[in-house]
């Protein structure tokens, strides 16, 4: 009785096996329909079927056979591609390894199996239609002559379009290079007009003959300061006969006679040393003139402090070692403003004072002094814009 109940059962999930299983999308477990779920559970008191991984087994192992033959059949695609486009590709290659050995035969006019500059140029003007330079022909033939010999072989010539190509792209570079050197030469020249333009701000042109003379006047300011070293060679009793002393007598009477002449000669000429609209050689003389008598005061400092060394040690400078240094001190001085009025009458810079001069050059505008505007900025306000700059970096 137990093998017919059970035979029952096994028939009739049989016949409903093929069109009552279901995946359910949610789980990877077989489900049945309810029919058959009811028989199942009738036997599943008595004895258990199958186990359920066999059948998801199965299932699996159909799907992964699905797969691999899904993957191969994609290779199979692909590879059959990947030959056609070598094929296409091979076949382009001959296509135009054959139209390059066509031109190749055009343009070989004496058929001596190369192309040589000139029937390079034949050949292209005729496909072309067109007139093209010798040295166009010749920037052509360095680029597809590999061999450097001069000429074009059958395995160096192209086809007609990538001569064509090639002569374009030269045509392109030659007018960026056109174009590069016409905005270079108009920036030249525009800073060329700004460099003309500054020289003209700060006047450093040649200067004229009224100029060589005035630039030679600021050196009276140091000479009527330094007649003190003079006094000893200025009063001896035969100087009142000679013309010079007579004059420089009269000039310093003139001088002495205004109230606080050295500082109004000082600050004169310290701002008008300022001025470029003033020839740069007189502007250069006032510079140097001041500083000059700057120095007079050095000579001056080392006779105070020489007397007080030998007085505190219970001796005295004589007078006459006394009169020699001052003597000295002027004939130093004369020779120094003799050097510098016959520099600056021959309108050139008396530039050759040790440590004076150099630090008058170190004081004049210069074309650096220009901002990137063409704006003139003194050395002192170029000076705070640099210490704000690096203040605020």
């Amino acid at each position: 009785m137990n093998q017919i109940s059970k035979a029952t059962v096994i028939a009739a999930m049989a016949i409903s096996a093929t069109d009552a299983f279901v995946t359910n999308p949610n789980s990877a477990r077989v489900q049945l329909p309810s029919t058959c779920a009811n028989n199942f559970m009738v036997y599943s008191q008595q004895r258990s079927i199958l186990p359920s991984s066999s059948a998801t087994r199965l299932y699996n192992a159909e799907d992964d056979d699905a797969q691999d033959s899904e993957i191969e059949r994609l290779k199979k695609m692909a590879a059959k591609l990947r030959a056609e486009a070598a094929s296409l590709e091979a076949e382009k290659a001959n296509q135009l390894a054959e139209a390059a050995e066509r031109a190749f035969r055009r343009f070989d006019i004496n058929s001596d199996g190369e192309v040589s500059v000139a029937e390079l140029k034949i050949g292209l003007e005729k496909e072309l239609k067109t007139e093209i330079s010798d040295k166009r022909v010749q920037e052509l033939m360095k680029v597809f002559d590999t061999s450097g010999d001069g000429a074009l072989q059958l395995d160096e010539f192209v086809t007609v379009d990538k001569f064509r190509n090639q002569l374009e792209a030269l045509a392109r570079e030659e007018k960026r290079l056109a174009a590069e050197a016409q905005a270079e030469k108009k920036r030249q020249e525009q800073e060329a007009l700004l460099a003309e333009a500054k020289l003209e701000f700060l006047n450093e042109k040649a200067p004229s003959n009224s100029d060589k003379i005035v630039s030679i006047l600021p050196y009276l300011f140091p000479l009527m300061d330094g007649l003190q070293y003079g006094r000893f060679l200025l009063g001896a009793e035969d100087a009142g006969a000679n013309p010079f002393v007579v004059i420089l007598a009269l000039l310093y009477a003139l001088y002495r006679s205004i109230p606080f002449s050295g500082f109004v000669a000082f600050f004169a000429l310290n701002f008008l040393a300022g001025n470029p609209s003033i020839n740069r050689l007189v502007r250069f003389n006032m510079q140097q003139a001041i500083f000059l008598d700057i120095a007079l005061f050095f000579p001056s400092l080392l006779i105070g402090l020489g007397s007080l060394i030998v007085g505190s040690a219970g001796g005295s400078v004589t007078k006459l070692a006394g009169e020699l240094f001052s003597d000295v001190m002027f004939g130093v001085l004369l020779l120094t403003l003799a050097y510098c009025a016959v520099s600056s009458l021959l309108g050139q810079e008396p530039d050759k004072i040790p440590l004076i001069s150099d630090s008058v050059k170190d004081r004049m505008p210069t074309i650096d002094m220009f901002d990137n505007d063409g704006r003139f900025v003194p050395s002192s306000e170029r000076d705070g814009e640099d210490d704000d700059n690096k203040d605020k970096k």
